[in-house]
């Protein structure tokens, strides 16, 4: 099938753009629906929600001693008595090393 571009009305904002012909091929081919956002509105819609880059909340971190090196750190879960926390300089000394698959 031969795709021509498309010009789309934002949602969002209500400008007009271009949906070019790669891209509704690659949304065809993946079984997406046309967007409905320009791609500046995507992309801040993307920035306000959790997950997205800088979006959401901060992470909280909890204080805590190095198990190993004793040197004062902060882990993002609260630390429990009955299990060690490392500083990351220790975690990566404890950690196995993983074979890369490439």
């Amino acid at each position: 099938m031969a795709y021509q571009d498309k010009t789309l009305v934002c949602v969002e904002c209500g400008e007009s753009f271009t949906f070019s012909a790669s891209d509704q091929e690659f949304h065809a081919s993946r079984g997406y629906q046309e967007p409905k956002r320009c791609p500046d509105c995507r992309q801040a819609r993307r920035a306000t929600r959790n997950g997205g880059m800088g979006g959401g909340p901060p992470r909280q971190m909890y204080d805590a001693i190095c198990a190993s090196c004793g040197k004062p750190t902060q882990v993002p879960f609260l630390p429990r008595q009955e299990r060690p926390v490392y500083c990351s300089d220790c975690f990566a000394k404890t950690r196995p090393v993983r074979s890369q698959r490439w």
